[in-house]
């Protein structure tokens, strides 16, 4: 424990201890110089911020990339919003929402908005949340990994494997799978269950079969390119596994419109189960995530566990049949 108090700041500084516990807790009522001033002398001091007391948590904030704030993305994330939500109203806690590109001031937004703790849903650069682990308040990471913090994920590389594990049950021997980018934990783990399941079977792992698709600026049109070029395999699939329900139900429907018939010519299985899934004609086989207790256990994980060490708490996912994948 480091013996650096905020009275050593204030002389080395020259400010007074009112204004250095200000700027370390990022409350308003000061310049952008003064604390940078504050925190730079904090940190060459060797002060340890976990001293910061922390009081009874009042205000969250519940940080979404902006690349999550999207049509595609909305189904997966609202729901995780509304389990947050849920469990501050029954704390009678005030949560709000913000929502982060790459380039945003972000730190200018929790000034704004002085939470006492952080919900961060879903991807963020890690210089993102390494500026945000400076701030010195509870923060928990939800539906990402990232060591040193506290997280709540899906199984996702169980729910990977459940779904390939499924697809080679139905008699499948060229599965294909559609992934967003592998820098996203929850892509990357969901990746993993897939070819541990065709290696446990001890099916050949194609390269061919597996296509990473373009999730910024694209839209619909790079999930069509993705599995046009599957189609047009000399080889062709014979099941698709992909990373989310969005990118599945675009995937299917295009499927559909070149003649091919689901499930008999290909199956195709999602994951997630947003509400759009069991609506699809035909229904979509898929990997449910309680995506509201997500949402309830980043909040409760802060209410409840705020000085313990970091964990990583994984919810239990379910296999999901549908006809999009089985229909005897």
């Amino acid at each position: 424990m480091s013996a650096v108090t905020l009275r050593d700041i204030a002389a080395a500084t020259g400010l007074s201890i009112g204004t250095v516990s200000r700027a370390l807790k990022n409350q308003a009522g000061m310049t952008e110089a003064t604390r940078n001033t504050v925190r730079e002398t904090a940190m060459r001091l060797g002060y340890d911020f976990s001293q910061l007391k922390k009081g009874r948590i009042r205000r969250i904030a519940f940080l979404l990339h902006s690349q999550h704030n999207t049509l595609t993305s909305s189904p997966f994330f609202s729901p995780v919003l509304h389990g947050a939500e849920e469990a501050c109203r029954r704390e009678g806690i005030a949560l709000s929402l913000i929502v982060v590109g790459p380039a945003e001031p972000v730190m200018d937004q929790i000034r704004l908005h002085q939470p006492d703790a952080i919900v961060c849903a879903g991807f963020f650069e890690p210089e993102v949340l390494a500026a945000l682990q400076q701030v010195g308040k509870p923060m928990v990471l939800v539906d990402m990994h990232r060591r040193g913090f506290t997280s709540i994920n899906p199984d996702n590389m169980s729910g990977g494997y459940l779904a390939t594990q499924h697809l080679l049950r139905t008699g499948r021997k060229r599965i294909a799978m559609l992934s967003g980018s592998l820098a996203h934990y929850s892509i990357q783990q969901r990746n993993r269950g897939f070819r541990q399941a065709l290696f446990d079977a001890k099916v050949h792992a194609d390269p061919n079969l597996e296509i990473i698709v373009p999730t910024m600026g694209e839209g619909e049109e790079g999930v069509i390119e993705a599995v046009r070029s599957l189609l047009n395999l000399s080889k062709r699939p014979d099941a698709l596994f992909c990373y989310n329900d969005s990118t599945a139900l675009v995937a299917m429907k295009y499927c559909l419109n070149e003649g091919l018939r689901i499930p008999s010519d290909l199956a195709i299985v999602g994951f997630d189960d947003i509400a759009a899934a069991a609506a699809a004609i035909p229904p979509l086989s898929t990997v449910r995530v309680d995506k509201e207790a997500l949402g309830r256990a980043g909040v409760e994980c802060l209410l409840h566990k705020p000085e313990q060490e970091p964990a990583q708490i994984t919810l239990p996912v379910e296999m999901i049949v549908r006809e999009s994948s089985y229909d005897d």
